[in-house]
């Protein structure tokens, strides 16, 4: 699905979680569409503090501090609060009871086989001592989907099981209480971002790597990345041909130039011989300075008034708990748990 196929009968449930400030790959996988889509369609945005915890707990205060500094992101890439929804997950006690109802239609041999699931556990080096909140936060993310009524949710494709298990659980539960209350979403897939690779040439930029370049990075702090990132390691002399797949700064250079036929002819160029990789550091450097530029200017605007911040973000959670609420009500309606 691409963003031209949103109408505006669509919701859209995205986030992130508050672990740090926002990156270039948050950037161009998810946040510029986000900017597209608020004038099309109905988008919640959710500070996914809860879900942090659950492998953060023993670091809690970082995950409190940076819902200020993910809504300051939000904000200063053009999200419009007036537009979108901008919630704390954490402030809409809805979503925690209707996760504690989806717990009792999925198993934890489901939750253990779900492939993000077990690539997040491998990852942090879990082995059994699996957190019970990070086995099935699966379910508590079905809750987040669900309880807008969300029908398209962005996510790279490491996450699209989690999509698929969301939906698992919605044709479940209708299945058990005979009746639609809950509806399917689709998985909507950037064609880059989520495996846009770090700085560092691994596969994928990402906070915990410490590989990343965010949103309110200085230039010199731009400068020091771009020299930084892995070209062709045989790319020894001007002179020798080069390659472009794998490397780092042609990835970028797809991923951010706005000048699609001059990065093609730079890697015509690159591929011939005759290219060094500092010009095209250079191409790179002068692009995201000036993305970052105004990005940086505006958060650095917005930070001078955390009060107003705090009070739009508590504006936007009261608006969705009136949503979650609803959708919560005809669930335990839906289940006999209206008694009076």
């Amino acid at each position: 699905m691409k963003p031209s196929d949103i109408t505006s009968q669509d919701i859209i449930l995205t986030g992130d979680r508050t672990t740090g400030s926002l990156h270039l790959g948050h950037y161009v996988g998810s946040l510029r569409n986000r900017v597209l889509l608020q004038d099309r369609c109905q988008q919640f945005l959710l500070l996914a503090d809860a879900q942090a915890l659950t492998d953060n707990m023993g670091n809690y205060l970082k995950v409190r501090d940076n819902v200020l500094q993910v809504a300051l992101d939000y904000l200063a890439v053009g999200i419009d609060p007036a537009k979108s929804t901008i919630f704390i997950q954490s402030l809409v006690p809805e979503l925690t009871e209707l996760a504690s109802y989806y717990l009792n239609l999925v198993t934890v041999s489901r939750l253990e086989r779900n492939p993000t699931i077990k690539d997040e556990i491998k990852q942090r080096g879990y082995e059994r001592d699996i957190p019970a909140g990070f086995l099935t936060y699966p379910a508590a993310q079905a809750a987040d989907i669900t309880a807008f009524k969300a029908t398209i949710v962005p996510v790279g494709e490491d996450q699209i099981p989690m999509i698929e298990q969301t939906n698992e659980i919605v044709r479940r539960f209708n299945s058990s209480v005979d009746t639609p209350v809950l509806v399917e979403a689709k998985a909507m897939v950037p064609a880059v971002g989520a495996r846009l690779p770090g700085i560092d040439g691994k596969a994928k930029m990402s906070k915990s790597l410490g590989n990343t370049l965010t949103l309110s990075a200085t230039a010199d702090e731009i400068r020091q990345a771009v020299k930084m990132m892995y070209t062709d390691p045989n790319h020894l002399r001007v002179s020798d041909p080069g390659q472009v797949e794998g490397n780092v700064v042609f990835s970028y250079l797809d991923a951010f130039h706005p000048n699609i036929e001059l990065v093609k002819r730079l890697k015509e160029h690159y591929q011939q011989g005759g290219l060094g990789d500092s010009v095209i550091k250079q191409h790179l450097e002068e692009c995201l300075q000036e993305l970052l530029a105004p990005i940086r200017q505006r958060r650095e605007e917005y930070a001078r008034d955390p009060a107003a911040i705090l009070a739009m973000l508590k504006q936007g959670t009261a608006r969705a708990r009136q949503v979650a609420a609803v959708t919560l009500s005809e669930v335990k309606a839906a289940m006999g748990l209206n008694y009076y």
